[in-house]
């Protein structure tokens, strides 16, 4: 290894344990095994199982977001809590009020590059979510689903899904 090969290493390494250090300081809870290999931001109220990846994500809001074990995620993706009152507030296109919903991603589920997932979802367990989709409702277990709005246009093969999940065969 060269010289500048040693340096660029040795920054990118610096750079992860910086992202992953922000993010145990900041989440409410932080299982086994968390990997952060890009800019990313949690809330005092996200919590999070073991085995996470985070590759860049933003999470924002007032409400709780709660992650599963084996959690894998693409590059610049969000999670947002809130939303403007725009519906009965006081103002027009919005007011002040600021209302948040949860958001509950279940064990092995994997999310694409620049996913949005907006409040109130839940993402089921073994779900896959396209790169560049915009989650607005909830996600059924084993579906794979893209787009904008996303929506379901597959589902995993359940019996060897829950083969590898047997054997404890998680990336």
């Amino acid at each position: 290894m060269n010289i500048f090969n040693f340096f660029i290493t040795h920054y990118q390494n610096f750079k992860r344990n910086s992202y992953k250090k922000k993010i145990i300081k900041v989440a409410k809870t932080v299982g086994k095994n968390l990997t952060v290999n890009g800019p990313s931001h949690a809330t005092s109220k996200t919590e999070l199982g073991n085995n996470v990846n985070f590759n860049g994500m933003k999470i924002q809001g007032h409400g709780k977001i709660a992650i599963g074990n084996n959690f894998h995620s693409g590059i610049e993706c969000m999670m947002v809590t809130d939303i403007h009152n725009y519906d009965t507030g006081s103002a027009i296109p919005y007011d002040d009020t600021i209302l948040s919903k949860d958001i509950f991603i279940k064990d092995n589920v994997w999310i694409g590059n620049r996913v949005m997932i907006l409040a109130g979802v839940t993402i089921e367990e073994g779900a896959i979510i396209q790169a560049g989709s915009v989650v607005v409702n909830d996600v059924p277990k084993y579906a794979i689903a893209g787009g904008h709005p996303a929506k379901v246009f597959k589902y995993r093969n359940k019996e060897h899904y829950e083969t590898l999940k047997n054997q404890n065969k998680f990336h």
